[in-house]
């Protein structure tokens, strides 16, 4: 069973019409052995200008998500199914390609990649990289491009942009290529911003940085963002809303702070015990037994169930839906939400 989550500002007491809806979106991998599925199920929607969060640890499905969003999965192997994926309410392949270099619209989704070092091509200058774009895409002269290339690294907070548009990769920081990074992205004039793990290779100062500038790109622009992470605090300080993901699923859906103050899926318990937190007191970190299940082999009924310390013999035999909450905002997939007692977390240090 899957469910379509939608969150957002309401306008004469309907529902907001989404920017992105996902529903059902399922991704396989056709080896020649055996099948992988890698997203099982997935139902999300993104609303103008909202920022939400996919959480999960590796193998979880999260990256292979946005990979299926922007299209850019090989088939064979990859195979991408979905009942609905639709940006505003136009079929989102059909909507690609009917974008594509054409009108200077530019492309509906754009992807930051978790490591600007083997993103970014290394005999390219980062000039030509991004009038490459402007001009393919978006339809643009070569004088235009230059001009938007430049406009672009200094709304990243390139210094000296008209002089370091002339350089390589290796001549910048890894922060700096992080934003090199978010600069080609923005190139495609996205409404939607797929950012997968960004700060992950970069250190604790350049990390704020990066958030600081993504949330101030996606306030100004108004875009949708979709930021992938396995840290919950990283998120948080993106997000509004989070979807957590695991063994291809999403397993608990809310708003960042009800996720934080009373989570009501294992998991997503064990991620918030497991990591320290500034600002927040926990009497002792525990870590999540066991490891997540290998690509293809997840276990029958909940996915979750052979690290869980609730289970029973339901969740072995039957995968939980996703249902509300019975005093929250938000949506759970286990058995047993409503029995679990409170987080023994201190927010007062």
């Amino acid at each position: 069973m899957t469910s379509t989550i939608q969150t957002g500002p309401r306008e004469n007491g309907s529902a907001p019409k989404p920017l992105l809806e996902v529903e059902n979106l399922r991704v396989s991998f056709q080896l020649a052995q055996r099948t992988i599925d890698a997203v099982r199920g997935v139902s999300f929607a993104v609303q103008p200008g909202e920022a939400v969060g996919i959480l999960g640890e590796s193998g979880s499905g999260k990256s292979v998500t946005g990979r299926a969003l922007m299209g850019i999965l090989k088939s064979p192997p990859a195979l991408v199914t979905a009942d609905r994926m639709h940006f505003r309410g136009t079929d989102l392949d059909q909507l690609r390609q009917e974008r594509r270099g054409s009108d200077g619209s530019g492309q509906p989704i754009a992807m930051i990649f978790q490591n600007p070092f083997t993103a970014l091509n290394p005999v390219f200058r980062v000039g030509n990289a991004l009038t490459e774009v402007l001009v393919s895409q978006r339809g643009m002269t070569a004088a235009q491009a230059r001009t938007e290339a430049v406009r672009l690294l200094d709304a990243v907070r390139i210094p000296n942009a008209s002089r370091r548009i002339k350089s390589y990769p290796h001549e910048f920081s890894g922060g700096m290529q992080q934003r090199i990074m978010i600069a080609l992205a923005l190139a495609l004039n996205p409404d939607v911003l797929i950012a997968d793990e960004p700060t992950t290779a970069l250190d604790v100062t350049v990390q704020a940085q990066i958030l600081t500038l993504l949330r101030e790109l996606q306030q100004e622009r108004q875009m949708g963002l979709i930021f992938i992470s396995h840290d919950l605090d990283v998120v948080s300080e993106v997000v509004t809303r989070v979807y957590v993901m695991y063994g291809g699923r999403i397993v608990e859906s809310g708003p960042v702070d009800s996720i934080y103050a009373d989570s009501r899926h294992p998991y997503t318990r064990g991620l918030l015990l497991s990591a320290p937190t500034p600002g927040v007191h926990k009497k002792r970190l525990v870590a999540i037994a066991g490891s997540p299940p290998e690509a293809g082999a997840t276990p029958p009924g909940c996915p979750f169930h052979p690290r869980c310390p609730h289970q029973t013999e339901v969740c072995r035999e039957e995968m939980p839906p996703l249902s509300p909450s019975v005093d929250g905002p938000g949506v759970a997939a286990c058995h047993h939400a409503a029995q679990l007692p409170r987080l023994e977390v201190d927010t007062h240090v």
